[in-house]
């Protein structure tokens, strides 16, 4: 069984399904294989700053109903660099080492993050400041982070994407529209390429591949003459327009979000070819609902593994699958890579095998 342990657990970034299902797996493990207390902190570091620190200890009894529960019980945040803290007059203050008092007020010997490479980078930087032992789970709908070929929440993305271009096949058919699906992936097109082919779209456009409006309506021209009525689009958020900027829009509080292409593109083509189009953007239901089964099962198997390198007190590690199992990898090397899609890679040739217009 080993010494008794007393290790924390948070959830930071944006949220997405499958992180319940991480915390469970570890409670699991760390309390009923080696008897360890595990503590979950509330709103990621946000609750390590405050005093006294906000946490809840989590038994089997409480994380047991998690498993099929969407978002994170614990609570995110993808706001405030504790490096560069935003403050209320103003200016940013450095409160890094409130955090790190917190780690210590609770007495912890471990913690459990879960994040994207923006927060894993955070979050490991504060563990070389302040002595922390540190292991890393991945999780980002956009399965960008380096190493790994899966994070927590791409799968279901992935999943509620699919569903979309399903039921949206039906609607185009019955109008004889050009349906555009916008779907989030920040900078790839992970989710666009993967739920286009599930999905039996007619045209992917990922930022990882130029495309051409005019490309575009070819394509739909084509399916016209060859007697097909509707054309089914899915479009990654980050796609640009024609002259090579973002397609973005400013929220009240001044930050720039991607969203627009769809629009845009649906403009476009009815300008081009006058085709009847229509515009879903699916935003943040792609982060919400009931994790797919293989999301719970990564789910399950990252959680056990992190509560695994505590026990043999490997740390500074991000926990990966690669090859159909589990492997550690060093936090540094995992954030200093970008996963985007690979033009030649099997997923672009299996859509062009299909007949996939990719725009180029």
């Amino acid at each position: 069984m080993g010494e008794h342990k007393r290790i924390g657990i948070l959830t930071s970034g944006g949220d997405c399904a499958g992180l319940n299902a991480v915390i469970r797996a570890v409670v699991n493990r760390a309390v009923g294989t080696y008897g360890w207390e595990v503590l979950g902190i509330r709103q990621a570091t946000l609750g390590l700053m405050q005093q006294p620190p906000k946490y809840i200890a989590l038994d089997i009894e409480k994380v047991n109903s998690l498993l099929t529960a969407g978002g994170t019980v614990l609570g995110t945040t993808n706001k405030g660099n504790p490096f560069a803290y935003p403050m209320a007059d103003g200016s940013v203050c450095d409160r890094s080492e409130e955090i790190i008092a917190g780690y210590r007020q609770l007495n912890l010997d471990a913690l459990i993050g879960i994040g994207g490479d923006g927060s894993l980078a955070i979050l490991r930087r504060l563990a070389q400041q302040g002595g922390i032992n540190l292991v890393a789970i991945p999780k980002t709908i956009d399965n960008d982070v380096g190493v790994t070929e899966l994070s927590i929440g791409f799968e279901t993305a992935v999943s509620i994407a699919t569903e979309a271009l399903d039921r949206l096949h039906f609607t185009a058919a019955s109008h004889s529209r050009v349906m555009i699906l916008e779907v989030m992936g920040r900078d790839a097109g992970h989710i666009a390429i993967s739920a286009g082919i599930a999905g039996g779209a007619d045209v992917i456009l990922i930022p990882e591949i130029p495309y051409t409006v005019d490309q575009v309506c070819r394509n739909i021209k084509e399916r016209q003459e060859q007697g097909k009525n509707y054309c089914l689009i899915v479009v990654s958020e980050a796609v640009r327009n024609e002259t090579g900027n973002s397609v973005v829009s400013t929220d009240r509080m001044g930050e720039c979000r991607y969203g627009g292409i769809g629009q845009y593109l649906a403009d476009e083509i009815c300008h081009r070819i006058g085709a009847e189009t229509r515009v879903t953007v699916l935003g943040h239901i792609q982060r919400g609902g009931t994790p797919s089964p293989l999301e719970r099962l990564i789910a399950s198997a990252f959680g056990v593994a992190a509560v695994d390198l505590i026990a043999e007190q490997k740390y500074d590690q991000m926990v990966t699958w690669q090859n159909r199992q589990v492997v550690s990898v060093p936090i540094a090397e995992a954030i200093a890579q970008y996963r985007a899609v690979d033009p030649h890679g099997t997923l672009v040739k299996t859509a062009r095998g299909l007949n996939i217009c990719m725009g180029d």
